[in-house]
């Protein structure tokens, strides 16, 4: 089968929270989608030896309400990134994004990830394979090269040979990676940012859908790479530690009107966390992405103290988060 635009992720691509490990797991994302109805919502970067290999099919959960939402993947084998993308369309996933952008030391030693800035007929070869063997779109995250590359020339060069592969939809994270001599956490900060290329990247390459990445904050920041001709930008910490602000906010972008405020959004998460505790689940696993609903606000302290002392004690349930929002609410009164 060849890959098709599946133009719910497209359109939903105007603004993106990022895959992030650790961060944007199942829970997270139900939460961030209450919050948001449009954005795009990506999971953590899977790898496609744990879906094929591994048989870890757990990691391809997520509940139905997550729509939009894509996979990534990382993986640098071909045949077995096209059996995992078929994995996650088999799943339901609206896009399968191939991660070229990680430089963490476990990306590295498996041969992918930013290493693959240094491999793009592998690049092409996996992207390929993925289109085969899948319907919904396959799209890729890049940075602008890695160590000592020229991102002038890579880049470009890059994109060309995604776009020939018929490949119509990357994310630019606007740095660098250094393979060798930063943390994965430094790799995030130190290397500077030229959102300059990437602006460029969009007017030489017109026929492809081209997102930012790296260092925005704020949702005024995406408005501003939108209207500077990008077709979308992808947000990272900023919408996991300030999710009100970034998303609370952003169905705008789609012309639509927000329909909750932040104590809605609590209510509806109280029968998530429920079903959770019915399965199994600990009360942290989910409230410990909820920490920044009320950042900058008043109260925002209580609210991340009494979740963050109360969720882990055993037993914990509900009641710790209705707790948690009397506390805010008295202290806004």
């Amino acid at each position: 089968m060849s890959s098709s635009a599946n133009p719910t992720a497209s359109t939903a691509a105007k603004l993106s929270v990022a895959p992030m490990m650790d961060w944007t797991d199942r829970h997270c994302r139900y939460f961030h989608r209450l919050i948001s109805r449009e954005a795009l919502l990506y999971t953590e970067m899977v790898t496609s030896p744990a879906l094929v290999r591994g048989n870890a099919l757990y990691l391809l959960e997520y509940s139905p309400e997550e729509h939009p939402v894509a996979l990534q993947l990382g993986g640098s084998d071909p045949v077995e990134l096209a059996q995992a993308a078929k994995l996650g369309a088999q799943a339901g996933y609206d896009e399968i994004n191939l991660n070229c952008g990680c430089p963490s030391d476990r990306v590295q030693s498996g041969t992918f990830g930013a290493v693959l800035m240094r491999h793009p007929g592998t690049v092409v070869d996996c992207v390929k394979a993925m289109q085969d063997a899948v319907s919904v779109e396959v799209t890729a995250k890049c940075r602008i090269g890695v160590d000592d590359q020229d991102p002038e020339a890579v880049l470009p060069d890059f994109l060309d040979r995604l776009q020939r592969a018929g490949c119509r939809r990357v994310t630019i994270h606007a740095r660098k990676a250094w393979l060798q001599g930063l943390s994965p956490k430094e790799n995030r900060d130190i290397p500077p940012l030229d959102y300059d290329l990437v602006l460029r990247m969009r007017k030489q390459f017109p026929d492809m859908h081209l997102s930012v990445n790296g260092g925005i904050t704020s949702l005024d920041e995406a408005r501003a790479f939108l209207a500077q001709g990008l077709d979308g930008v992808m947000i990272g910490r900023a919408a996991y530690h300030q999710p009100w602000d970034v998303l609370g906010q952003a169905d705008a972008l789609w012309g639509m009107d927000p329909v909750r405020t932040r104590e809605d959004v609590v209510a509806l998460m109280l029968p998530y966390i429920e079903a959770h505790l019915a399965s199994g689940g600990k009360l942290s696993q989910v409230t410990r992405h909820m920490l920044g609903l009320y950042a900058g606000r008043p109260g925002a302290r209580k609210w991340r103290q009494v979740l963050s002392t109360e969720a882990h004690k055993p037993g914990a349930g509900p009641e710790v988060v209705e707790a948690a929002l009397e506390a805010v609410l008295a202290e806004a009164a």
